[in-house]
């Protein structure tokens, strides 16, 4: 499945059922922050709007806020980055991802980039 990217620098790929997506932040973002250090993920069961803040990751330069990039659902955070942060430097788009989400707002979709309006964005 592609993945979608937000202007916020977060992004989401659909899993198999169509309903349920991954999120983490960009290999953008974790450049920009640097070394990341800790990350404040969300509570399962709770719902986000896109564009809200679900969590907070810091830096040894700086924190940012994590914005949801289609509403939803959290169903599952990834505690090996709750233990490991630096997983979303050494892997954003893999074993760094943020947290699981049950799609509530498929038409966010809509507003996300592809990986190659993304490229454009950040260049």
């Amino acid at each position: 499945m592609p993945i979608h990217y937000s202007e916020d620098h977060t992004w989401l790929q659909i899993e198999g059922d169509g309903d349920t997506a991954v999120m983490g932040i960009t290999v953008h973002a974790q450049d920009t922050l640097g070394d990341i250090v800790f990350v404040d993920l969300p509570e399962i069961g709770k719902t986000f709007a896109a564009k809200e803040v679900a969590g907070v990751v810091e830096s040894v330069k700086a924190a940012a806020d994590v914005h949801m990039p289609a509403g939803g659902e959290i169903i599952e955070v990834n505690e090996a980055l709750r233990a490991d942060p630096s997983l979303a430097n050494s892997d954003p788009l893999g074993q760094g991802w943020f947290f699981k989400v049950k799609l509530t707002q498929r038409a966010d979709l809509d507003a996300l980039h592809d990986e190659a309006s993304y490229q454009k964005l950040t260049a």
